[in-house]
């Protein structure tokens, strides 16, 4: 007598039920998790450009609001992976440099598509740094 070796439909139905749930609580998760991680690039981008800035500042005696006058090639500037848009304003007393999430990123972070550093180094939204 030969003993049948396999899964039955039911026992596959099964893991790939267990498989589907594990899928659907780790992709969001994930997502999230990608969408912090590509955010680092906005942060590393704005402090750069106050860097930047302040450097002008030395220099010139003023705030630069053209992004083109501290060396990038556009004004308003997109960080190297295109997933954020720096924009700089003057104001009286600094500058404030903001940072939008375009199209891709602004949907895998829902909670931070703007973000903004002042020349005293306050950070908006505090939870998004």
């Amino acid at each position: 007598m030969r003993l049948n070796a396999g899964f039955t439909l039911l026992e596959l139905m099964i893991a790939v039920v267990i498989v589907a749930i594990l899928a659907a609580v780790a992709y969001p998760s994930y997502q999230s998790y990608v969408g912090r991680a590509y955010r680092a690039e906005a942060h590393s981008a704005l402090h750069r450009l106050a860097n930047l800035q302040e450097q002008y500042f030395l220099d010139q005696r003023q705030y630069a609001a053209d992004l083109t006058l501290l060396g990038e090639p556009n004004n308003p500037a997109v960080t190297a992976a295109g997933r954020y848009q720096i924009a700089a304003a003057v104001t009286a007393v600094g500058f404030t440099l903001t940072a939008t999430a375009l199209s891709s990123q602004a949907s895998l972070d829902d909670g931070c598509p703007v973000l903004t550093l002042l020349a005293n180094g306050v950070k908006t939204p505090l939870e998004c740094w």
